[in-house]
């Protein structure tokens, strides 16, 4: 199975977004809600909140590994072995995460 783990991680790092196209990586949501009510995938929103893992050569204030806020409704959804991705430009990234 090592192996298959290894053939995820090169799949999505090879993506590599062209000019201001930035290739996020959705966070992880919470499955329950803070009155421990658990939540099913289908009542679920997508998070606006994300991790960058590739930039583009015209991308000049996020780099990889930033975790960004972006707008709802922003950029194209692609799933790459199994993982849900985004596609936005870097004009949609609302802000950035400190720590």
């Amino acid at each position: 199975m090592a192996g298959k783990t290894e053939g995820k991680a090169t799949t999505a790092m090879q993506f590599k977004p062209l000019k201001d196209r930035v290739f996020v990586r959705y966070s992880e949501e919470m499955d329950r809600t803070a009155g421990g009510i658990y939540v099913p995938d289908t009542a679920k929103e997508k998070p606006q909140k994300g991790v960058v893992e590739a930039v583009g050569s015209e991308v000049k204030e996020v780099k990889v590994g930033n975790t960004i806020l972006f707008d709802k409704y922003s950029g194209s959804k692609i799933t790459i072995d199994n993982t849900e991705h985004l596609i936005i430009k870097e004009e949609d990234i609302l802000g950035i995460f400190n720590g």
